[in-house]
This record gives C-alpha cells, sequence and structure tokens, in this order.
C-alpha cells in the first residue's frame, strides 16, 4: 500500500513496530507522548520494547498467520532494525502501509547492492569489488590492494561478519572466517574522522537533518557520540546534501542515518559513505536530551503522517553507550550532573551487547563582549 495514498493517523491510531529492541522500545515511548498506541511484534519473548506497549506479538518474522494478526490489528507499520526479512515486510504491505518502503530493506540488507546504489547518485564511496567464490580473493585483492576490508554482503553490524586484510593475511584463510558466504572486499579508508547524518524525509517530500555528529568507535561497536562534530562547514553541508539525496532518491519515509569517513584530499576534506541505515540510528541517541526534538519521534511524526518538526540543538552533547558490564555503573550516571540515563530493561548482560546509554549536555558559551 501506498504512503502517499495514506491519510494521516488519528492520535489514537496504532503503529505496528517489526522488532522489540531498544530501538523499538524508544519509538514505543516517542510515539506514547504523542498519544499513539504501538504493537510490537518480535521473536524474543524477552523483548524490551514490548514492556512499554499497548501490545505484543511474540512470533517468528515467517510466521504468516501472526503476520495477519497483527496487520489486521495496526494502521501502519515500521520497523526498528534493517534486518527484518524484506518478506516479511512485502508481505505485510499488502495488507497495510509499511514505512520505510520494503524495497528499501532489499537495497540496504545486501552491501554490494547498497554500495552500487550509492555510487549510482554520484556520491564517493570506498572502492570495492564483489566476491562470490574463493577463488576470486585473490584476483580481488590484486585490485583493491592492501589493507583492506573483507566484508560479508548480508547480515553484518557492529563488526560481524568482516576480516581486516593486512600484509601477511591469507586470502583464501579471511574467506574462510566468514564462513564463505558472498561478500564485498573494500579498500580501506585512512580517515580521519566517522561522522553521520540522521536525516527525516515525510511522504510530501519535506527532509529535516539534525547536526553531523562525530562517533568513535571501539572494538566495531559505537561507544561514544558527539554532536556537534568537528568539522568544517563545508564537510557539514557535503554530509547533509549526501544524506538529502540518499533519503530523496529512495523515496523514503521516516528516519534514516547516513555513516561517512571524513578524509583527507588535496590538501582539504572529502566525504566517503560508508553504510545506510534504514531507520532510528545509535549515533541520533543524543537527539533525546540535546535536541528540541528526538529522532523518535520524528520517525513517528513521519510514518503517522504529521508535521516534522524542524529540530534545533539545545547545546553541545556527548552520548556514551553503556556496553555488556558497563550498565552496572549506571547509579554513577545518575549522580552526574547535566546527565540523563536510558538503560534499556534488557535481562540479560553480555559482552558487546548494548545495555543502555547516558547522554550529557554541555552548555555552550555564550556569544558576545566580556564585562
Amino acid at each position: 500500500m501506498s504512503a502517499g495514498n495514506a491519510a494521516p493517523l488519528g492520535p489514537d491510531a496504532t503503529i505496528g513496530i517489526l522488532g522489540g529492541g531498544q530501538l523499538g522500545r524508544m519509538l514505543a515511548l516517542a510515539a506514547a507522548r504523542l498519544g499513539l498506541k504501538c504493537h510490537v511484534l518480535s521473536p524474543d519473548p524477552q523483548s524490551p520494547a514490548f514492556d512499554v506497549v499497548h501490545r505484543v506479538t511474540n512470533a517468528d518474522y515467517t510466521d504468516t498467520q501472526a503476520l495477519d494478526r497483527f496487520a489486521a490489528d495496526v494502521d501502519v507499520v515500521t520497523y526498528e532494525f534493517e534486518n527484518i526479512p524484506a518478506e516479511t515486510a512485502t508481505f505485510l504491505s499488502a495488507r497495510k502501509p509499511v514505512l520505510p518502503d520494503p524495497r528499501v530493506l532489499a537495497t540496504t540488507q545486501d552491501r554490494l547492492v547498497e554500495k552500487t546504489f550509492v555510487a549510482g547518485l554520484g556520491i564517493a564511496t570506498a572502492r570495492f569489488v564483489a566476491i562470490d567464490a574463493p577463488g576470486m580473493m585473490r584476483q580481488a585483492v590484486d585490485v583493491i590492494g592492501r589493507p583492506a576490508v573483507l566484508k560479508t554482503r548480508r547480515f553484518g553490524y557492529d563488526g560481524k561478519g568482516q576480516v581486516m586484510l593486512r600484509d601477511g593475511v591469507d586470502p583464501d584463510a579471511a574467506w574462510r572466517a566468514i564462513g564463505g558466504q558472498p561478500a564485498i572486499l573494500e579498500a580501506f579508508v585512512p580517515f580521519e574522522r566517522e561522522i553521520s547524518v540522521v536525516a527525516v524525509r515525510s511522504a510530501a517530500g519535506q527532509i529535516e537533518c539534525f547536526d553531523v555528529t562525530e562517533n568513535e568507535h571501539r572494538d566495531h561497536i559505537l561507544k561514544v557520540s558527539r554532536a556537534p562534530a568537528d568539522v568544517t562547514p563545508e564537510v557539514a553541508a557535503a554530509a547533509f546534501d549526501i544524506a538529502r539525496r540518499v533519503a530523496g532518491a529512495f523515496d523514503y519515509v521516516g528516519v534514516l542515518a547516513v555513516e561517512m569517513f571524513v578524509v583527507r584530499e588535496h590538501g582539504g576534506h572529502a566525504v566517503l559513505v560508508n553504510e545506510i541505515a534504514p531507520r532510528v540510528h545509535n549515533s541520533g541517541h543524543w537527539t533525546l536530551d540535546g535536541a528540541t526534538v528526538s529522532q523518535f519521534e520524528q520517525h513517528i511524526r513521519a510514518v503517522a503522517g504529521w508535521p516534522l518538526a524542524r529540530p534545533l540543538r539545545l547545546a553541545r552533547v556527548e552520548m556514551t553507550n553503556l556496553i555488556g558490564a558497563e550498565v552496572a555503573d549506571y547509579a554513577k550516571w545518575l549522580a552526574a550532573p547535566g546527565v540523563s540515563v536510558h538503560l534499556y530493561g534488557k535481562a540479560a548482560v553480555r559482552d558487546g551487547r548494548k545495555m543502555g546509554h547516558v547522554t550529557r549536555v554541555i552548555p555552550e558559551p555564550e556569544r558576545g563582549g566580556s564585562s
């Protein structure tokens, strides 16, 4: 069903969310502030989003009977992460509007298709080649050179499904390390910093962007995000332009994030696209406390057909993920001035698992003459 033909939802409508993790939880909390109900479908019986919503369906994404019941109970469907099966989204789209469009999932779930899509817009990425069989590895390394990064085409996140090929690493061993799956080999990017732009687009084509955010990863997992990023106005303008072009090319509805590298080039800077996330994004969590509207509320507004807000950053903001056992220090953060604590209510603590985050709002000095 087309988003363009859908009337705006009333404030008592129900939004269906595929996926019950922390992103689904924060989407549901944002919807509740606007008087909207949420129904979450997830195969995990301990989904943290289940604790905060109107109704839940604990079922597999391939359970068509459960999907039929879910569709009958909601007015529109969205999703909290990009590894929802595209077939599930397509099945539901025959019954209710699904936003963003399931075709976006089909593009972003495959790194080769995604990189080809971005390159087709005339937007720079790292050099890449496709690898479909182990016999292609050595030729690919000859083309791309070293260092390079071997990535599975599908189902990779937080560093999973990736191997760095430095001098001395056997290409065939690297192929085996990722499970012998279809992959791409990307040239390693000697970036100066990693940035992202979280943008939202309405069905009418309105696009709003949050400030460019600078991201710091540890062990391939986002650890700290800072807004605004320490970049030149020219780099910020290029990043915003890329996010708007991607959203427009997808005819996107909702929030998406574009992850980018800033690199030195010809005495200046250039911006390369790393990945597209067709959903609310970890690097946008600072907006919960540091902006006049959060990324989660913007997404709900977009899929409900409501007007988007013009986001204004309130101060400098730093978001820190609480990963694994770090969540045990939550009391320390609760006592810190200017800090807001967000815990996700996950039952099990595991290494590498995002258990919560904290945001620190840092007032900026007022401009003007000194007294």
